[in-house]
C-alpha cells in the first residue's frame, strides 16, 4: 500500500514490487475491499515491516531517505489516483514539525476556556480533570495507532470503515466534521470579538460609532478571505509545520503574560487605576488577600461544573489530525508517532494548567468564559494585554487551516470516495466550509455553547468510543481474543466515553432549561 512505502522500501525490493499491483488493478473506492481480501499473513508481514523498520541499522534508514523520493515517483504514475485519499507528501515531516502541527492542533481557543472551567471545578478537581483527560487521550491515540497499523490505513473514515463498513466511515466523517466545524467557529468567534477591541484599542477610540472596521462581522470575513483561504488551499498539511511553530510561540507569550499579570492586578478589584471599563465589573471593598473573594476554592461544584468536561475534552481533541500527520512523518512508526502525541500532550498539558491556574488566581470568581475579556474589563489600553490580544488572535487564525483539512478529508471520503485528486473541488470544499462557519460565527451564540455542545457530542466520539470500538474489531481475534486484557479495556474505555457524553449532556440541557445558563445569553 503506498501509506507504506517508506518501510517497504527500507525493507527489500519484493515488498516494493508487490505493492505496484495492488495499486493498479482496482479503483481507489475498491482499496478496503481488495485489502480486506488479503489474508492475515499480509498484515502479519505488514507489522514485521513496520517494526524491522524501526530498528533498523543507521545506514538502512538512510537508504530508506534516499530511495524515498524515487519509489515515490514511480509508484504515483500507477497509484495517482490514491492521492486522494493520502497526500504525497508522505515520509517528509520531521519530527520537531510533527509535533508543532499535533501541538498546534490540540491547542486552540480551549485555552481560553480553561480559567473559567478552574473557577467552576475548584483547582485540585480541575488539576484532576485534566490530567485524566490528558492520559486517556495518550491511550485513545495508541489505540487508532495500533489498528492504522494491522490495516495498513492512515485516515480514520477509512478505520471506521474497515471496522463497521459504510456506517463506521459515516458516523467517523461526520464526528470530525462537527467536531472540526466547532473548533473553527470557537476561533473565528475571537476574531470576530477580540480583533475590533483591538482596533478600537489601537486607535483610541472611545465610543465606536458604527465604523465598518470595528465591525466584528466584516472584520471576519476578511481575515477568513486573506490569511485563513490561502493556507486551507495548500496540499499539503507538512507545510504548515513553521506556521503551527509561530502559533505556538504566540500561545506561549499569552501564558508568559497571564501569569505576569497575575502578580500585577491587585485583589479584591479595586483602586482608582481602572477607567470606566470597570463598571461592569462588581469591585469590593480594599481587603486585601484576607478578603474571601481572594482564596482560591481547591474544589467547587455548581451549575457552571457541567460545562468543565466538556471544555476539557475539547482542549486535547486532535485525534482526526493524527492519522494525517503519521501519513507525513519522516521514517513513521507508530512507536515514534506515540513520542510526537506523547510530546505534544505533555507541552499543553503543562501550558493549559500553568494558563487555568494563574488565570484562575487573578480573577477568582469574577474569571469569565473568555478569559481575554476579562483583562479587558479593566483596561482597555493595556499594552501588554494588546499584544497578547494581537499573539492568540494569531495563534487561532493560524490554527484553523490545520483544523480544516481533516474536514475537507472526511467530505470527500462521504461524498467522493472514487475521485481522483481535483483541485476545483479541494478549493471548493475549503471555500464553502469557511462560508458556512463564517455564517456560523455571525449568527451563533456565545462561545461557551459551542464549546459545551459539540464538546458532549462528538468529542467523547473521537476521544473514546470510535478509537476503542475500531481496535475491537480490527484487531483479529487470533491475535488478542475478545476476552484479551486489551480489548476489556479498549471496552471500558468506550464505556467511559459514553458514560461521560451521557453526563455532559444531562448537565447542559439542565442548565439551560433552568435559564442559568451564561451560555444561552450573549455577552
Amino acid at each position: 500500500m503506498s501509506e507504506d512505502k517508506p518501510a517497504e522500501t527500507a525493507e527489500n525490493t519484493p515488498a516494493e514490487v508487490s505493492a505496484i499491483p495492488n495499486g493498479k488493478g482496482h479503483e481507489p473506492g475498491e482499496e478496503i475491499s481488495e485489502s480486506a481480501k488479503t489474508p492475515l499473513a499480509e498484515d502479519g508481514e505488514k507489522e514485521t515491516v513496520a517494526n524491522s523498520a524501526q530498528n533498523a541499522s543507521p545506514h538502512r534508514t538512510e537508504n530508506a531517505d534516499t530511495n524515498l523520493p524515487e519509489s515515490q515517483e514511480f509508484l504515483s504514475a500507477v497509484e495517482d489516483k490514491k492521492t486522494t485519499r493520502f497526500t504525497d507528501f508522505e515520509g517528509k515531516t520531521s519530527f520537531g514539525m510533527s509535533v508543532f502541527n499535533l501541538g498546534n492542533a490540540i491547542m486552540g481557543s480551549g485555552i481560553l476556556g480553561l480559567a473559567y472551567a478552574m473557577a467552576n471545578a475548584g483547582v485540585v478537581l480541575f488539576l484532576l480533570l485534566l490530567t485524566v483527560v490528558a492520559v486517556l487521550s495518550s491511550y485513545s491515540i495508541h489505540l487508532l495507532l495500533k489498528s492504522s497499523g494491522i490495516v495498513g490505513i492512515r485516515a480514520y473514515e477509512q478505520l471506521g470503515y474497515r471496522a463497521f463498513g459504510t456506517p463506521g466511515k459515516m458516523a467517523a466523517g461526520i464526528a470530525i466534521t462537527l467536531q472540526n466545524i466547532g473548533a473553527m467557529s470557537s476561533y473565528l468567534y475571537i476574531v470576530k470579538y477580540e480583533l475590533p477591541l483591538v482596533i478600537q484599542a489601537f486607535l483610541r477610540v472611545d465610543k465606536p460609532a458604527g465604523e465598518w472596521y470595528l465591525n466584528g462581522n466584516y472584520l471576519v470575513i476578511i481575515v477568513s478571505i486573506a490569511i485563513i483561504l490561502p493556507l486551507a488551499l495548500m496540499k499539503q498539511l507538512g507545510y504548515l509545520g513553521y506556521t503551527s511553530g509561530f502559533s505556538l510561540s504566540c500561545m506561549v507569550f499569552f501564558l508568559i503574560a497571564v501569569i505576569y499579570k497575575k502578580f500585577n492586578i491587585p485583589c479584591p478589584f479595586g483602586g482608582n487605576s481602572f477607567n470606566s471599563t470597570t463598571s461592569g465589573m462588581n469591585v469590593t471593598d480594599p481587603g486585601g488577600e484576607d478578603n474571601p473573594a481572594c482564596i482560591p476554592k481547591m474544589a467547587n461544584l455548581n451549575s457552571q461544573t457541567a460545562y468543565t468536561i466538556p471544555i476539557l475534552a475539547f482542549a486535547f481533541v486532535c485525534h482526526p489530525e493524527v492519522l494525517p500527520i503519521y501519513t507525513e512523518l519522516r521514517n513513521a512508526t507508530k512507536k515514534k508517532m506515540q513520542h510526537v502525541a506523547n510530546i505534544s500532550i505533555a507541552i499543553m498539558y503543562i501550558m493549559y494548567f500553568l494558563a487555568a491556574l494563574f488565570g484562575y488566581l487573578t480573577f477568582y470568581g469574577e474569571v469569565e468564559a473568555e478569559l481575554l475579556h476579562t483583562y479587558s474589563r479593566i483596561d482597555s489600553y493595556d499594552t501588554l494585554i494588546l499584544c497578547v490580544r494581537v499573539a492568540v488572535l494569531t495563534a487561532v487564525t493560524l490554527t484553523v487551516p490545520i483544523v480544516l483539512f481533516p474536514v475537507r478529508r472526511a467530505i470527500q471520503q462521504m461524498a467522493f470516495p472514487n475521485k481522483t485528486f481535483y483541485w476545483p473541488r479541494h478549493i471548493a470544499i475549503a471555500f464553502i466550509l469557511l462560508l458556512f462557519i463564517n455564517l456560523l460565527v455571525i449568527f451563533a451564540p456565545n462561545i461557551l455553547g459551542i464549546f459545551g455542545v459539540i464538546g458532549a457530542t462528538s468529542a467523547p466520539c473521537l476521544i473514546f468510543i470510535f478509537p476503542a470500538v475500531f481496535y475491537i474489531r480490527i484487531v483479529p481475534k487470533e491475535e488478542e481474543p475478545l476476552r484479551s486484557v486489551p480489548k476489556i479495556l479498549a471496552a471500558c474505555f468506550a464505556g467511559i466515553g459514553f458514560l461521560f457524553m451521557t453526563m455532559s449532556l444531562s448537565f447542559i440541557i439542565i442548565d439551560w432549561t433552568s435559564g442559568t445558563s451564561k451560555a444561552s445569553s450573549g455577552h
